[in-house]
């Protein structure tokens, strides 16, 4: 593929406010924002970048994601399969994601600008953040929820709302600390955590085996039959759910990877970083196959933090609260620290620090919210669902555009918006890139309205497959890879977006592009 050409920035163009602000941080904070990272502080390894890709979802909110196939009824090896096949599609779609970071040295919404427009980038700079805030709840909650269960059980603490509430705040806080601190920390805390992790889901596979019966039935649905296929395909989805909803932040931990850095492994790491996921995926299913036999009202409450409690051996109460504590940090900074990263692009006045206090502050009082005065904890994996049915169009726009591009992007053109510019190769037509902007508006809109999950949210074309079928997500990951191509026929994009090589599979449309200005300036 060819080298990407850099665009100089503007002669005379002031460094954005972001940029100046991270200049005057505090010494071992993170000062790279969403501007391009120079090659020369490009120094981490696929290793480092699989340990975050790895640790933000090794974690016990993962294990509640693979309980949820033994909550709909399957037995314990239907669980099992539709979790891995859940796990396995999703990491296949998740993996070329990757390759923006180490191109273009910033995070995958600003390179989305290339196929959005520098301003309809900001339509996966929301994705993401709303993503990225559902995620750190789930995180808080559920390692919260077993931190004060654990206590109790160790110490005979009374259970009390004060008690969640602290939890809840010391958890929130300590990750908050992480993620304004930077890449660096966060790169040290999944180093320990991804181990430790991965450790105690082991210890804690040991403790439950002796209470774990394999042929554990479920509901008795029979492999195949009509109505096994519509539990199992949604099961399937939730977990397919999980490494999709990495999409939009992959390219905040391989912007720091050097440019030149080997295709092919960076996606084969991304892939077996999710595969690996299986191990709390399988923790959750065994251990839900466990509650549905002793402890079924938790399950049917959709309290997996309680119900765990319930049916673990007294011994393994300590190493469980080190799970919650470990696991739910290496979550909770890989979801936050991306939100106050995108949330910096969108608004350039806020240096990512600052935008990462910002949003993390909001986060926090949401999880109170939702924990203590609405009912949004039992809702909370369809808010997710819908999210990522929305995030996968704009996945598959970007991994299309990558092809057809061949690979070839303009880093400095993407930077538009953040210095309050206007033109370069990705203007486009006021910022708006109309193919990208229109198969994905189509495709998501098609996906939202197959939705189908009862008592939460269902869709106008939910039953199209007839009964409880969910093909939203399928839509999802379909309709763009058919409108996007179709979009680029009837609308081609200009000849010099596609570098010296041009365009693979699709025309192209001689079309000056518009000189970089300062916005409000002629040109």
């Amino acid at each position: 593929m060819p080298a990407n050409h850099p665009v100089a920035r503007p002669s005379g163009s002031a460094p954005t406010y972001s940029e100046a602000a991270d200049a005057n941080l505090p010494p071992g904070f993170e000062r790279h924002g969403v501007e391009s990272i120079p090659e020369s502080d490009r120094t981490s390894s696929i290793l480092d970048f699989m340990r975050v890709c790895w640790g933000g979802a090794n974690s016990l909110a993962t294990a509640v994601l693979g309980a949820f196939p033994i909550m709909f009824g399957l037995s314990f090896w239907q669980a099992m399969a539709a979790n891995a096949l859940g796990v396995a599609i999703g990491a296949l779609v998740l993996g070329p994601m990757a390759l923006f970071g180490p191109l273009n040295g910033t995070n995958n919404a600003v390179s989305s600008s290339a196929h959005f427009g520098v301003v309809g980038r900001i339509v996966g700079s929301f994705l993401s953040l709303l993503t990225a805030i559902a995620f750190f709840s789930i995180s808080v909650w559920s390692s919260g929820d077993a931190v004060v269960g654990a206590i109790h059980a160790l110490f005979g603490v009374r259970e009390s709302e004060g008690l969640f509430a602290a939890a809840y705040g010391v958890f929130a806080g300590s990750v908050l600390i992480v993620s304004i601190y930077g890449y660096g920390l966060m790169l040290v805390v999944n180093k320990v955590a991804v181990v430790a992790s991965s450790v105690l889901f082991i210890v804690g596979l040991m403790a439950f085996w002796p209470a774990f019966d394999s042929h554990f039935a479920g509901n008795h649905l029979t492999w195949g039959s009509s109505p096994f296929w519509p539990v199992f395909v949604s099961a399937s989805l939730i977990a397919l759910s999980n490494p999709i909803s990495f999409g939009a932040f992959l390219g905040d931990w391989s912007r720091y990877l050097p440019r030149r850095t080997n295709k092919t492994r960076l996606v084969g790491a991304t892939v077996l970083a999710q595969l690996l996921t299986l191990l709390p995926f399988s923790f959750g299913a065994l251990t839900a196959s466990i509650m549905a036999r002793q402890a079924a009202p938790y399950l049917e409450r959709a309290d997996y933090s309680g119900g765990l409690l319930a049916v673990s051996p007294g011994w393994f109460f300590f190493p469980l609260l080190l799970l919650a504590i470990l696991s739910g940090m290496s979550t909770g900074t890989t979801s936050l620290y991306g939100t106050g990263l995108d949330f910096s692009s969108v608004f350039p006045r806020l240096s990512r620090p600052r935008a990462t206090l910002l949003i993390g502050l909001i986060s926090c009082a949401l999880i109170f919210i939702g924990r203590f005065y609405f009912t949004l904890i039992s809702s909370i994996t369809t808010f997710v669902s819908l999210i990522v049915v929305t995030t996968t169009p704009w996945m598959v726009v970007m991994m299309i555009g990558y092809v057809v591009r061949r690979g070839y992007y303009l880093p400095e053109a993407m930077q538009v918006f953040n210095r309050g510019q206007v033109g370069g190769a990705y203007w486009f037509n006021g910022g708006w890139n109309v193919p990208g902007i229109a198969a994905w508006l189509a495709s998501a809109i098609a996906a939202l309205l197959m939705v189908n999950s009862p008592g939460h949210f269902v869709g106008i074309l939910a039953h199209l497959a007839g009964g409880d079928l969910d093909l939203s997500l399928l839509a999802a990951l379909i309709l763009p890879a058919i409108l996007y191509p179709v979009c680029l026929y009837l609308y081609p994009e200009p000849r010099a977006v596609f570098g010296p090589v041009g365009s693979r599979w699709v025309g192209t449309v001689e079309k000056p592009i518009a000189p970089i200005v300062e916005a409000g300036k002629s040109r």
